[in-house]
């Protein structure tokens, strides 16, 4: 299934992650954090559309961050 944004992962795992919340593999696979699941939901959501958005754009850069911005405010 594909996300609003154009991009689906080959593969999405939940798993334990001591220091992150989720990433995202140059492969395509999103990786979240067991933890993740306890959080509010709208933190959730933030880390959610962060990493589908690496999907299409690999770092964190100034069209990276605008686009989070767009995407986060628009659902």
């Amino acid at each position: 299934m594909e996300a609003p944004m154009g991009v689906s992962p080959k593969e999405v795992q939940i798993r334990e992650m001591k220091r992150k919340w989720a990433s995202c593999s140059s492969k395509g696979r999103l990786s979240f954090s067991k933890d993740l699941l306890d959080q509010d939901p709208e933190f959730v959501k933030e880390v959610v559309i962060h990493e589908l958005l690496h999907l299409k754009i690999p770092n964190h850069g100034k069209l990276f961050k605008l686009l989070l911005k767009s995407y986060k405010e628009s659902l």
